[in-house]
C-alpha cells in the first residue's frame, strides 16, 4: 500500500460528520445546509438537451484529448472571457478537457512533481483540500501560505522565504478564493510569474469560481490574460483550471478544462492517456453548448447577487461580514470557537456550516481558519434567507 496515504487528513466533510455526530435535530425546523459548495440552481436546459441528444456516443470510446469541436469552443470562450488576442490559445496544443477541476488539480501534481528533488508544493491556507492531498501523494511537502484578514485574505507571498521558493516545484493558486472569495490582482500575478521564471516552478491556477462575481463591469482577472499582457504568449509555466460545475450549475456533469503552456499540456496528456479519464461524447456535446452561451451565466450571477444582498442585510449587524469580491461563500468570524459554533448552530437551529479550521492547517502556532466558518450560499434564496434569520437568532443567544 502507498505509505503516503497515511499522510492524508480526513476530508473536511468527514470531520464535520464526526463533529455533528449524536446531535438531536430541533423539532419543527427543516435542515438547511450551507456547508457544501454544491450549486443548487437549475442546470440550464441547453446542457440537458445536448446530453439527451448525444447518447449514441455511448457506443464509442472517447478520445483523451476530446473532440476538436470541444477544444475549439473552450479556446474561443477563454479568449472572449479573458480578452486574449484572437487565436492566441491553440486548441490543438494548449487546451485539454478534464473531468472537472477536482480530478485535474489532483492528477496534475502527480504528472508534474519530481519527487527525487525534495519538492515543495506551495498553496494558500485555508485551502481546497485537494491541493494538499495532491502534493502528499506526489511525494512532495506542502508549504502553507497564510491568508489572513490583514492581507485581505490573500496569500502573503512576500513572507515566503527565498529558500522555499528555491525548493518550489508547483504553486497552487485559487482566485477567486475558496473559502474567502478574495481575488488575486494582475500586479501580483505578474510578480508570481516572475518568481516562477526565476526559480523554475509551475503555477497551477484554480479559477473555477471566476464566473461568480458581483460587478459585471469588473470580472476577476485570470492567469492567462495576465501572461498575455506581459508578453508571455506561450503561457510559459502557467496552467489554468476551469469547470462548468459553478459557472453552469452542472456539478454532476464533471466537465472542465486545463489550458496553458503547451509543454505542460503535452506531458499532462501523456499522463492522462494512462489515467483513463476521457470525457464521454455526450458530456462533450453538452459542454460545447455550455461554453458557447453566456446568457445563463449572467442570470446565475444575478441569483447569487440577490442572495448576498439579502443575507448580508440580515447578518451584517450581527457578524463582522463584508461582501467578498467573488465566489459564493461568506467567510464569517465567530464569537466562540468555530467548531463549537457549528455544532451548537446545528443543534439549536438545524443549520449546517463548515468550521474554518477544517479547511486550514496550523503553522507556527497560528491557524487562519480558527474562529471562522464557511457559509456556502448555494441553496434557494428563501432557504438562504431563512438560514440567515436562524443564524442571527442563534448569535443573539451567545
Amino acid at each position: 500500500m502507498n505509505p503516503d496515504l497515511t499522510r492524508l487528513q480526513s476530508y473536511p466533510f468527514e470531520k464535520l460528520a464526526g463533529l455533528l455526530e449524536g446531535i438531536t435535530e430541533p423539532k419543527g425546523l427543516k435542515p438547511i445546509s450551507l456547508s457544501i459548495g454544491e450549486p443548487k440552481h437549475p442546470t440550464p436546459a441547453l446542457i440537458l438537451d445536448a446530453l439527451q441528444g448525444h447518447f449514441a456516443g455511448l457506443s464509442v470510446y472517447p478520445n483523451t484529448r476530446g473532440t476538436p469541436a470541444l477544444r475549439e469552443a473552450i479556446a474561443q470562450w477563454a479568449e472572449r472571457r479573458f480578452r486574449l488576442p484572437a487565436q492566441s490559445l491553440n486548441p490543438e496544443t494548449q487546451v485539454l478537457p478534464v473531468n472537472g477541476t477536482r480530478e485535474a488539480l489532483f492528477s496534475f501534481a502527480q504528472a508534474m512533481v519530481d519527487r527525487t528533488r525534495s519538492p515543495l508544493v506551495l498553496m494558500p491556507n485555508p485551502f481546497y483540500q485537494i491541493y494538499e492531498g495532491a502534493a502528499l501523494l506526489a511525494g512532495a511537502q506542502p508549504y502553507f501560505i497564510p491568508c489572513t484578514a490583514n492581507m485581505g485574505f490573500l496569500p502573503d507571498f512576500d513572507a515566503v522565504p527565498e529558500q522555499v521558493w528555491q525548493g518550489c516545484q508547483l504553486l497552487y493558486l485559487c482566485s477567486p478564493g475558496n473559502p474567502t472569495g478574495a481575488v488575486i490582482g494582475r500586479s501580483r500575478l505578474r510578480q508570481l510569474m516572475q518568481l516562477a521564471d526565476r526559480y523554475d516552478f509551475i503555477i497551477a491556477a484554480d479559477e473555477c469560481y471566476s464566473e461568480i462575481y458581483f460587478d459585471e463591469t469588473n470580472p476577476p482577472p485570470g492567469l492567462l490574460e495576465t501572461a498575455a499582457e506581459t508578453g508571455n504568449s506561450e503561457f510559459r509555466r502557467c496552467m489554468v483550471f476551469h469547470s462548468l460545475s459553478k459557472r453552469s450549475n452542472a456539478p454532476g456533469l464533471r466537465s472542465g478544462f486545463v489550458a496553458g503552456d503547451p509543454r505542460l499540456i503535452e506531458a499532462f496528456f501523456r499522463y492522462r492517456t494512462y489515467h483513463g479519464c476521457a470525457l464521454p461524447l455526450h458530456t462533450q456535446a453538452a459542454s460545447i453548448q455550455a461554453w458557447s452561451d453566456e446568457g445563463h451565466v449572467v442570470a446565475n450571477r444575478a441569483l447569487y447577487r440577490e442572495k448576498f444582498d439579502r443575507v448580508l442585510d440580515i447578518l451584517g449587524g450581527v457578524l463582522d461580514l463584508t461582501r467578498p469580491e467573488a465566489a459564493f461563500y461568506l467567510w464569517a468570524p465567530t464569537p466562540i470557537p468555530d467548531t463549537e459554533f457549528a455544532r451548537r448552530l446545528r443543534q439549536q437551529e438545524n443549520v449546517t456550516v463548515l468550521p474554518g479550521r477544517f479547511l486550514s492547517r496550523e503553522v507556527g502556532g497560528n491557524d487562519p481558519g480558527a474562529n471562522r466558518v464557511r457559509l456556502a450560499l448555494v441553496a434557494a434564496l428563501e432557504e438562504c434567507i431563512e438560514a440567515a434569520e436562524r443564524i442571527r437568532r442563534f448569535v443573539a443567544t451567545l
